[in-house]
């Protein structure tokens, strides 16, 4: 029996958690549009389900709605998000809803969009159809975190990642890996949860990286490539510049080269002159303001030692991820030391730890204090 203090049924939260992993296994899928994921109950069955689509369209709604082999007239609707209700590029979510006979819709939070915000509960109400808010809000706002970060600051929603050795080394000449198959496996996993991935001139030409996703049939979902070069040094024999295709690589500079921009355009690189700072380095803030922009929403950033404290010093990153190897490193080769470790510790919580067995990595999420 519900009560006044939790107004849900447990049969309700069962339905909306269903919904809600359907929300996160798409998330960083959906394109400019928030994942969101969609449950249509009759009887206290589950008749169909819905999630936003790859980059952003149809919304879940209308899958769930058009996925339906049974009659509506009289079922529940469990959506994670504010149904929209305005025209765009794809008719109101409400209007389907409404044509479609469903008559009691639980979302778990308002859209932040002020088109839609909080007008959906009176379209659906004044159409006669029940409408109950609130329910796992608080797993709604974990989910939704970086949708309503993008919406109230014009932002990507940042997360960086660097490895270490036991050592405190991110790089020793000669070693390839620091970390094992597992941490690469979670590695991949971030590259397809993100729109892209940035990292620095220095460190394309000297790793020649591929920043694509390879986990095993998602290679299609690689991010784009977002490249930090001020001076234009990049190599035009590198795997990026080889393997751009239209508008999934994007350049940083503030180069007057000529003959290299022209090169590069050639290969359908976007390339974005940017402003420097007084210490003749890019105004990070401004880069991922033009990002946002550009598209994207969620960035994975792969720097070396320089960019990730830079980025980190500056409040830019909302979530990191730290990769401890139990390898120890040698310091007789050229190395780069890990050198952030105390901003971690003043600027950003732990979110969570994953493994604590010293003969394996252990991977520490931290996030932000502030956010």
């Amino acid at each position: 029996m519900s009560t006044k203090k939790d107004k849900f049924l447990a049969k309700d939260k069962k339905f909306m958690r269903i919904a809600l992993n359907l929300a996160r296994s798409r998330k960083g899928l959906t394109g400019e549009n928030p994942s969101v994921g969609c449950l249509i109950v009759k009887n206290d069955n589950i008749i169909s389900i819905g999630q936003t689509g790859y980059n952003g369209r149809p919304h879940a709604e209308k899958n769930a709605i058009d996925n339906s082999f049974q009659n509506l007239n009289g079922a529940k609707m469990y959506v994670t998000l504010e149904p929209c209700n305005h025209y765009g590029k794809t008719p109101p979510c409400t209007k389907s809803i409404v044509k479609s006979g469903i008559k009691e819709v639980f979302y778990s939070i308002n859209d932040i969009d002020n088109k839609v915000k909080g007008k959906s509960f009176k379209i659906l109400r004044k159409k006669k159809i029940k409408v109950r808010r609130g329910l796992l809000k608080k797993e709604a706002l974990n989910l939704y975190e970086s949708y309503i970060l993008n919406r109230e600051k014009n932002l990507p929603f940042v997360t960086a990642k660097i490895a270490t050795s036991k050592n405190n080394l991110i790089y020793s000449k000669g070693i390839k890996r620091i970390t094992n198959q597992t941490s690469n496996k979670l590695s991949h996993y971030l590259r397809l949860k993100n729109d892209a991935i940035m990292i620095s001139g220095k460190t394309l030409n000297i790793d020649n990286p591929k920043l694509n996703c390879r986990l095993k049939g998602f290679e299609n979902f690689s991010p784009k490539r977002v490249i930090l070069d001020k001076d234009l040094k990049i190599k035009l024999d590198s795997y990026i510049v080889k393997t751009t295709k239209k508008k999934n690589t994007i350049i940083f500079h503030h180069s007057n080269n000529i003959l290299k921009i022209k090169k590069l355009k050639k290969k359908q690189i976007i390339l974005v002159k940017s402003q420097i700072n007084k210490k003749n380095k890019f105004d990070l803030k401004i880069v991922l303001k033009k990002l946002f922009m550009l598209g994207v929403r969620n960035l994975i950033v792969e720097g070396g030692d320089e960019l990730t404290k830079n980025m980190l010093k500056n409040n830019l990153v909302n979530e990191f991820y730290l990769f401890k190897s139990p390898k120890t490193l040698s310091k007789k080769n050229d190395h780069v030391i890990f050198t952030s470790n105390d901003i971690l510790k003043n600027k950003y919580k732990i979110k969570s730890k994953i493994y604590k067995d010293l003969a394996k990595d252990n991977i520490t999420i931290y996030k932000r204090k502030n956010v």
